[in-house]
């Protein structure tokens, strides 16, 4: 099972407490699932659609809880590619479909005429708790979210520019929040792609379970790059300490041939024999295998020394 779908089943299981929430994220399932279709007389039908079950069966649910009526629910496939099942929701005008989309703000008047708006009704979403439940049945419509094990993105797909821009606006209402909107093959969508908004956007939204394993995930993909990082330092001060004793060898092997090892001082000459037995010791354990021991300092400046030497050779 993907990460979206986790979090969507999560969320679907998440009831609002309050009349006002419910509408909220009623309209914001609505205006990013749904259409509006003519019946004739004037009168509406609302038709929404998804492919995941849980969402399907929550949405019935909170509908007849808030306008006490029950929705028509149809199961086809969605695609020939996809092979996954469609369910759809629809409120036919005998069950009150002009009423809900003129709650829902989807339906409007203006000059006299009622008019299909584009975009969120403020109303709706005056105070926080209703903002979050808007934003999460727009997510539970349109959303999908990765696997923070990979790269990180949330995402919600809006129909038009106007819509993907108040849907922004919305999102940007929470502290820490910086959505931007990219526009699609499909519509325009309104994303997030830093970890930590990620995050928040699942806990904004009440995925309390899906927050604290994206959290965990990040968490652990820090400790592997962090390890990560180390071990590719580690290799690469292996790499230089290997380079320069290759090149200290070097040196010695250069007076050895040229004048013999007895050309040098006692200190000398010990330090040299050394770098030779050991090549792939780093200066600090070559140190210590002096009598006595030697600081680093002491074996750089012996080396230092050696290298004066070969070079007027």
């Amino acid at each position: 099972m993907s990460f979206a779908t986790e979090t969507k089943n999560e969320l679907a299981r998440f009831v609002p407490e309050k009349k006002c929430c419910m509408l909220a994220e009623i309209a914001g399932f609505m205006r990013m699932a749904g259409s509006i279709r003519l019946v004739g007389g004037g009168k509406f039908k609302i038709v929404m659609t998804t492919t995941n079950p849980a969402v399907a069966r929550h949405y019935k649910t909170l509908i007849r809880t808030y306008f006490s009526i029950d929705t028509e629910v149809e199961v086809g496939r969605s695609t020939a590619l996809k092979k996954s099942n469609e369910y759809t929701l629809s409120i036919g005008a005998d069950s009150l479909s002009e009423q809900i989309l003129r709650e829902t703000g989807i339906l409007m008047v203006k000059e006299g005429m009622n008019v299909i708006s584009d975009g969120i009704y403020d109303g709706l979403i005056k105070s926080k708790c209703c903002r979050r439940a808007y934003l999460r049945g727009a997510f539970l419509a349109a959303g999908t979210i990765n696997d923070p094990e990979k790269v990180c993105h949330f995402e919600i797909n809006a129909g038009t520019e106007n819509l993907a821009k108040e849907l922004r606006r919305l999102m940007n209402t929470f502290t820490d929040i910086n959505a931007k909107i990219v526009a699609r093959r499909k519509g325009y969508g309104v994303y997030l792609k830093k970890n930590e908004q990620v995050r928040d956007a699942l806990g904004i939204m009440e995925a309390g379970g899906m927050f604290l394993k994206f959290d965990n995930a990040m968490m652990m993909k820090e400790l592997r790059g962090k390890s990560q990082r180390g071990a590719n330092l580690d290799n690469a001060n292996i790499d230089k300490a290997l380079r320069a004793a290759e090149a200290q060898i070097g040196w010695i092997k250069k007076i050895e041939v040229k004048k013999g090892l007895d050309y040098l001082s006692p200190k000398l000459r010990e330090t040299a024999k050394m770098r030779l037995q050991h090549p792939e010791l780093g200066i600090a354990e070559l140190g210590q295998m002096m009598e006595p021991p030697l600081k680093k300092s002491g074996i750089n400046n012996r080396l230092r020394r050696i290298e004066e030497i070969a070079n007027t050779l």
